[in-house]
């Protein structure tokens, strides 16, 4: 009883750590009751099968955690308009079974080579598997450890040198270090190394916070100009008009919503993810004709000076079946068809800028490791909102120049906006703002459209760019270089949003460097393997 009451403690605080809605602090200690379980079934439980018991308490915190905190998937909808299990169910049980696997592998580790080589492992295994999630095609890094202060941007200024991943490192140590507090408390009780530890961790704790205080009242980076930006949030029903209204229609809304909110001069003109066509999507090798890409052009002919800036749904037809890629589908014997989710940028006698969504959503935008699993699953994908079928991405990140003026954007589009040094690329590309297109309408009225907005924050800081963010049902905002919010909409609302973005030049040091915090524990990790097989080794042969 005492081993499922410390475990459900780790996830309740674990929980109500969580952006939107909790209380970050409690992060700095939230795995410690967890490593407390642990140790105690390992050192002191009379159970046969203690792996056993400390991997089932272990999936069963990180299960709640998983619930509570993403459990608004569930707001997803099948076709038929029900709710979707499935879209809820499977990120759970797997994300969870995930990390219960390092935790295990923890577990197993300080069993071989002690408590504190083991505490080592700990934090380098973690940072690792969440690098690793970064990066694999069921990517899912919602809960990475430091994004959970993306609500407190003035606590995590030097975020811009080590970036979120530096996050997760600061608080896997405190909580490292709270264990190693108490075990050495229970272990000798002396009151001077209770004292010493104890303010050791204070100390870790307040001292990046007064950093960052200081980092936040100096900072003081001089923009290289300002742009006038209108987001339109045309807030069109994913589920039924987007698939229902014809695409002129949708197009003369979105450009009526526009024409109604310029006032003065509107340097980018921003639309949210797939915002056009509605149903279907645009052919690529046929831009320049197309009918719906062309109104565009005739509305900016209207405001001279300014770029529109949108998401489509865009597709690429092959008959040369040679030189068909890997995400193509066959429509028919002769005629295999890619798609992409889109970023454009359309001004009057210029080329359209394009980029293809880079960080695609697992079961959603892509179907993860196809060459294994569809022999087994087949067709079926997640329907977790959205398309059904693999998409195709640029391998490159990309900034869209204006002819007008120093802008350029860098065209990410939702599910990007999670990935720290992913973003970096745009900036690398010579963004000097980030333009955010993002329809995060699918899960309704719940926490996913407050926390991608959240974790949004952590990219200002990191590479000290101001965002201009475009949501189909919101939250629209602007944020600051600071990772402030300037002001946003409401969620629900048929709106625009005006803001003066300064453009930025500099480089951080996260932007050049990226996670090197997450590079140093893969080699952290393998060094401590090594060791630990160098030392089996040597007692085998001592033995022998």
């Amino acid at each position: 009883m005492k081993y499922l009451l410390l475990t459900l403690i780790s996830a309740m605080l674990l929980s109500v750590s969580w952006p939107t809605y909790g209380i970050p602090f409690f992060i700095f200690f939230a795995l410690v009751p967890l490593l407390m379980m642990e140790h105690g079934i390992s050192k002191f439980s009379a159970y046969k099968r203690k792996s056993w018991m400390v991997f089932g308490l272990s999936y069963l915190c990180f299960v709640v955690w998983n619930i509570v905190t993403t459990g608004w998937l569930y707001g997803s909808k099948n076709p038929d308009g029900s709710h979707s299990m499935m879209a809820v169910v499977f990120p759970v049980l797997v994300n969870s079974f995930l990390y219960s696997l390092v935790f295990q592998c923890y577990h197993w580790y300080k069993n071989a080579q002690g408590t504190y080589w083991g505490l080592g492992f700990l934090i380098a295994i973690w940072m690792s598997f969440e690098k690793f999630h970064l990066n694999w095609e069921l990517t899912w890094p919602w809960l990475n450890l430091g994004n959970v202060f993306s609500e407190y941007p003035k606590l995590i200024q030097w975020y811009d040198t080590l970036g979120a991943t530096g996050g997760s490192f600061w608080i896997l140590l405190i909580n490292v270090l709270v264990f190693y507090t108490l075990r050495t408390w229970e272990a000798g009780r002396k009151r001077k190394d209770l004292i010493r530890n104890v303010s050791i961790v204070a100390a870790l704790i307040i001292l990046p916070m007064i950093i960052s205080l200081v980092k936040y009242n100096n900072f003081n980076e001089k923009p290289s100009g300002q742009v006038n930006v209108l987001m339109l949030q045309p807030d069109l029903d994913p589920y039924a008009e987007k698939y229902s209204k014809d695409s002129l229609t949708i197009e003369n809304d979105l450009l009526t919503l526009a024409e109604n909110n310029s006032k003065g001069k509107i340097d980018y003109y921003i639309a949210p993810e797939t915002a056009l066509p509605g149903r279907g999507s645009i052919s690529e090798p046929t831009f320049e004709k197309s009918v719906l890409l062309n109104n565009v052009k005739g509305f900016l002919s209207k405001h001279p000076g300014a770029v529109f800036a949108t998401g489509i749904s865009s597709h690429r037809f092959y008959k040369n079946q040679e030189n068909i890629p890997k995400e193509a589908y066959q429509l028919n014997p002769e005629l295999w068809v890619e798609s992409y989710n889109t970023a454009i940028q359309i001004a009057p006698q210029e080329k359209i800028q394009v980029y293809h969504k880079g960080k695609l959503v697992p079961g959603v935008e892509i179907f993860p490791y196809m060459s294994v699993l569809k022999p087994l699953l087949g067709d079926a994908m997640l329907n977790l909102g959205g398309t059904v079928a693999s998409l195709s991405i640029d391998k490159e990140r990309k900034s869209f120049s204006n002819p007008y003026n120093k802008g350029r954007m860098a065209p990410i589009i939702c599910y990007e906006s999670i990935y720290g040094e992913f973003t970096t690329e745009y900036v690398k590309k010579g963004a000097n703002f980030m333009g955010i297109m993002t329809n995060d309408s699918w899960w309704g009225v719940t926490e996913g459209h407050k926390q991608l907005l959240s974790y949004a924050k952590l990219r200002a800081i990191e590479n000290r760019r101001e965002i201009a963010r475009a949501a189909n049902s919101g939250i629209s905002a602007h944020i600051n270089a600071k990772g402030e919010v300037v002001a946003d909409t409401f969620y629900g609302d048929q709106t625009t949003l005006f803001a003066k973005v300064n453009l930025y030049e500099t480089t951080t040091f996260y932007t050049r460097a990226g996670d090197l915090l997450s590079r140093f524990s893969f080699f952290a990790l393998g060094f401590l393997l090594f060791y630990f097989l160098i030392e089996k080794f040597r007692s085998r042969i001592k033995k022998a």
